[in-house]
């Protein structure tokens, strides 16, 4: 972001712009896989709602003064440029651009497609078709300009929040209320902490969309006294919303038959209003869905274009253009494309288990910045700190660590070799990076040679 925005956020903006960012698809379709992994129980998942909601909270405090101390446009990419230098800057833009974006953009879709086919009593085998001509329908309005992107994200906001609050007042309302809640924590012939690092990965996506917080600092009146206020306020909003609609879920269905369905809120509308009902609350998740999907595809491919404008990456001339629109059209196209080869899978919870993995690890490196920076450029303009310094940092890089290695290491066989495919894939941008810079130092010695 540059200086010369204009100082006009103050906290009541800044706290609705937080809840609006981080609430999107995964709340609607996460439960099933945290009770799935629970064994039916409620316990565990709703205490890792609450912990999940605390590291976001100690994440979103941490990364902001990054964001504030380094207020230029292009997000984590350029903080960790700047901490580390470009390599890894080049590595992190990368990693968002062909794991972290794609994949999301993909498993949001895939749901997308999913409930497309149960809405419409389609044969399952359209829903991968449906997912990708979804994809490829979002990249085009993409290239049409910022204002049909933006109309599309205003009609989803209010699309989202519409289903939340209707199961939530009518879930306590009509449920009966009997379902345990809190107990047992996990099924007999589970043990929670073997678990404990699945289930956060899982509602971590939910909660993801807090690293774009710290960009607001640069619009706002006083970022020091209002953006702690702003990330604290609002991720607890946020928590509690979650909170509050996975207690509602359980007022009506208990933990183990929501595992059974891939949108637990579908399902529980179902009950409270009947068939019809359930069909309404599914029609808003969907437009709230097709906006979330609107959402990555309109930020991602900014990504991948700032690293065709730094020639980082092969083809930069064409990756780092844009349309008659003032879009990035090829950047989009790409991202779309390689979106639409994930959502192959078919695979909702795996690729947004990718996803996290794959971003977590760079969060972790932008948590462990903020205490670098704090040593090696003491004098740094910072408009805003971090409270509780170096607790909270501290906590951030612990919990994010857990996560990662956890998923890495200890969550079996079949996540290690996720995780290992994600560290491949983004270990595969140094190379990119090394023959891009070759074919700019080629075209140099050109002009060189003409001039």
């Amino acid at each position: 972001m540059s200086q010369k925005l204009q100082k006009s956020l103050g906290l009541s903006a800044a706290l609705s712009t937080v809840i609006g960012m981080v609430i999107g698809g995964g709340v609607f379709f996460k439960p099933q896989a945290v009770y799935t992994l629970t064994g039916g129980a409620p316990g565990l998942g709703m205490i890792a709602w609450f912990i999940a909601g605390v590291l976001t909270i100690t994440a979103g405090l941490t990364a902001a003064e990054v964001s504030a101390a380094i207020p230029k446009t292009g997000g984590m990419m350029v903080y960790i440029e700047e901490i580390y230098g470009k390599k890894l800057g080049m590595l992190t833009g990368w990693m968002q651009s062909v794991l972290f974006f794609p994949a999301t953009i993909a498993a949001i879709a895939v749901m997308f497609g999913n409930q497309t086919c149960l809405l419409l009593g389609l044969n399952e085998n359209l829903i991968i078709p449906i997912t990708i001509v979804t994809i490829l329908f979002i990249c085009f309005l993409n290239t049409l300009g910022s204002k049909t992107s933006g109309m599309i994200q205003t009609i989803s906001t209010i699309a989202k929040l519409v289903p939340l609050f209707i199961i939530v007042v009518f879930g306590f309302i009509k449920g009966n209320g009997n379902n345990s809640i809190f107990t047992p924590i996990v099924a007999e012939n589970l043990s929670p902490m073997s678990i404990i690092g699945q289930v956060l990965i899982a509602i971590l996506f939910a909660y993801d969309g807090w690293i774009n917080v710290g960009a607001l600092a640069g619009e706002m009146k006083d970022p020091g006294k209002d953006l702690p206020k702003a990330i604290v306020g609002g991720l607890s909003i946020t928590m509690a919303v979650y909170i509050a609609i996975n207690l509602a879920y359980l007022w009506v269905l208990p933990a183990d038959q929501i595992a059974n369905f891939a949108n637990p809120a579908s399902a529980v509308a179902e009950v409270i209003f009947g068939q019809i009902g359930g069909k309404v609350v599914t029609v808003g998740i969907l437009i709230s869905v097709f906006g979330c999907v609107n959402g990555y595809l309109l930020t991602g491919p900014r990504v991948l274009y700032t690293l065709g404008q730094q020639k980082s990456i092969l083809g930069y001339k064409a990756i780092g253009s844009l349309n008659k629109n003032d879009v990035p059209a090829n950047a989009t196209l790409i991202m779309g494309i390689l979106a639409s080869l994930y959502a192959l899978s078919g695979q909702f919870n795996l690729l947004s288990d990718l996803s996290m993995f794959a971003v977590w690890s760079f969060y972790v490196l932008t948590f462990v910045g903020v205490i670098k920076l704090r040593k090696t450029q003491p004098n740094l303009h910072r408009p805003y700190k971090v409270p509780l310094y170096p607790i909270i940092p501290i906590t951030a890089i612990l919990g994010g660590s857990f996560v990662v290695l956890n998923q890495l290491l200890f969550a079996g066989m079949t996540n290690t070799l996720i995780s290992l495919g994600g560290v491949v894939i983004t270990l595969i941008g140094l190379p990119i990076y090394n023959l891009a810079q070759k074919q700019v130092a080629k075209e140099n010695d050109n002009l060189d040679k003409t001039a």
